[in-house]
């Protein structure tokens, strides 16, 4: 369970906590790499532009599409299973959701060996995200 804070805050806390995350800033934008493999974009500032982030999803990347506040990451992204979930200030953030995600996204990254020690801490492998918001209208 996540603590009381801010989304951002807390999305971000989650990500470095996996087995050999770390932070870093290339093109001006935070993420969380393994290695150095990025597996979560964390955006810019959450606080003035609202909160976006963008993982590799290769089992729930078609349902997270349904989802109206999910897109196809950009610069050809969203074709190799990268999402983009954005939120304008004072949305409500599904945080459990999301670390869902960041974790789906981590294990499609990481060697198998920090997946291994990831599975050794007791983390369940998590299922496809079940829908948590109404199917976009097409």
């Amino acid at each position: 369970m996540l603590k009381k804070r801010g989304p951002a805050a807390a999305l971000r806390a989650f990500a470095l906590a996996l087995p050999g995350a770390h932070e870093d800033f290339p093109w001006g934008e935070r993420v969380a790499k393994v290695g150095a493999r990025v597996f979560v974009f964390l955006g810019k500032s959450p606080e003035k532009d609202g909160h976006s982030l963008a993982m590799k999803l290769p089992d729930s990347a078609a349902d997270a599409l349904d989802l109206p506040f999910a897109e196809p990451t950009g610069y050809g992204l969203g074709r190799a299973g990268w999402v983009t979930a954005s939120f304008e200030p004072g949305d409500s953030i599904p945080l459990d959701l999301l670390t869902l995600w960041i974790e789906e996204s981590y294990r499609a990254i990481a060697p198998k060996k920090l997946v291994a020690e990831l599975d050794a801490k007791g983390a369940k492998r998590p299922r496809a995200a079940r829908r948590t918001s109404p199917r976009r209208k097409r």
